[in-house]
């Protein structure tokens, strides 16, 4: 085999890293690797492969001059390098080389290529317009913690002998009300529970390692923690738009769920009416053997003075409250307790002490002077100050 260090080279990002990663592992069965260009307008047609759903080409058409170009340059069983952040990735032999649009190709995926989309805008970026298919084979470990996962998956199986494993994707940015009661009913119909918690690419959301803290405090303190696992799953463009919903039931299955769990308000779920009954994407996934289950939106209603889903609720949009992650993260972001009734207050606590940290002069005087105390000296953290504060924005006496 040639020195790689004499191979043409290829530039990737980490998206594309991962996605051919996930099929290496594989996670996206019945994909088992690139496609040419045969299999892709094969896919187009049909949306099937091996009579198994996929609902879009996998193929590899990194974007700028320098990829294009040497895509163009290629011969049939030249090998070739693929790096990823200036490390090496993977090798390649090369089957075949084919013209691709990037248009055309971003249409499959969010069903439009308007570029006031801000998604369409971002992925059409970092598209090609040449593609190679081949034999590839990864030279870093990285995707060793996906088999990782897999394995533990497996175990807390055997220890409390599942019959039935659902999965459950959300990105909890953040942890709230809904997404509790999602949890908890997902909980009370099967033996394991797997969260995959999204990883995306963007800064726009609490860090990974924030939220599957919380996740993990929330599990440990409040739920039967033998029965929940927390799994990453790096949400590259192979999960965007109409195509995420079959792409997270094919990953669910592969991990070894037999279940998947979603609200009625998942990306790509597209709710359409048919002979007068309600149906979605999910009822054209052919082939892919897992239950997917439609839980309700849940709402908090003033009238009801609790959480509530959207089907049973009789009060209207007028009296609920919607669980908008984004503005309650934006609460967080400012330095906002959020209500109990958004967020947990454990939780919200939690978070406020990780993003804003040593926010306060003098926590010890703030603390004895606006909170009850036992008169005994304490350190107190800035998280028992939140968690003091909301039990008195909680008091109802005076207000």
């Amino acid at each position: 085999m040639t020195s790689s260090r004499k191979n043409k080279t290829l530039y990737i990002d980490k998206e594309a890293a991962s996605a051919l990663e996930l099929v290496k592992c594989g996670l996206l069965e019945p994909l088992t690797g690139l496609m040419s260009k045969k299999e892709k307008q094969s896919v187009l047609k049909s949306g099937l492969i091996d009579g198994k759903t996929f609902p879009l080409p996998f193929i590899l058409a990194p974007s700028g001059a320098k990829n294009e170009k040497v895509i163009e340059s290629l011969q049939i069983g030249e090998e070739i390098t693929i790096l990823c952040e200036g490390e090496e990735f993977a090798t390649l032999i090369v089957d075949e080389t084919f013209k691709t649009d990037p248009s055309i190709r971003t249409k499959h995926i969010y069903g439009t290529d308007d570029l006031t989309h801000p998604e369409v805008k971002t992925t059409i970026k970092r598209l090609g317009s040449w593609a190679v298919s081949g034999e590839y084979k990864l030279l870093t470990t990285s995707h060793n913690q996906n088999l990782k996962n897999k394995e533990i998956i497996n175990d807390a199986k055997r220890v409390i002998n599942a019959k039935h494993t659902t999965a459950l994707i959300m990105a909890a940015n953040p942890l709230h009300r809904a997404n509790e009661r999602l949890i908890r009913q997902a909980l009370d119909t099967t033996d394991l529970l797997v969260i995959f918690l999204l990883k995306p690419y963007n800064s726009k959301n609490l860090s990974y390692e924030i939220r599957e803290d919380t996740l993990e405090y929330f599990i440990n303190n409040f739920l039967p923690k033998n029965r929940v696992v927390i799994v990453p799953l790096e949400n590259s463009y192979v999960f965007a738009g109409y195509n995420e919903l079959i792409v997270d039931a094919i990953v669910a299955k592969n991990y070894g769920c037999d279940r998947l769990t979603i609200s009625r308000d998942h990306t790509g779920l597209g709710m359409f009416s048919d002979a007068n009954r309600d149906k979605s994407i999910i009822d054209r996934v052919v082939g892919i053997d897992i239950e997917i289950k439609l839980e309700s939106e849940y709402v908090y209603c003033e009238e009801c003075k609790t959480l509530v889903s959207k089907n049973t609720c009789p009060h209207g949009q007028h009296h609920q409250i919607s669980y908008h992650a984004e503005s309650i993260l934006g609460l967080l972001e400012a330095g906002i307790l959020p209500p109990a009734v958004l967020i947990r207050k454990e939780l919200s606590a939690f978070l406020l002490s990780k993003l804003l940290p040593n926010r306060f002069e003098n926590l010890e005087k703030l603390y004895y002077d606006l909170l009850p105390v036992k008169g005994l000296l304490e350190e107190h953290t800035e998280r028992d100050f939140y968690l003091e504060l909301m039990k008195l924005y909680q008091t109802t006496s005076l207000t």
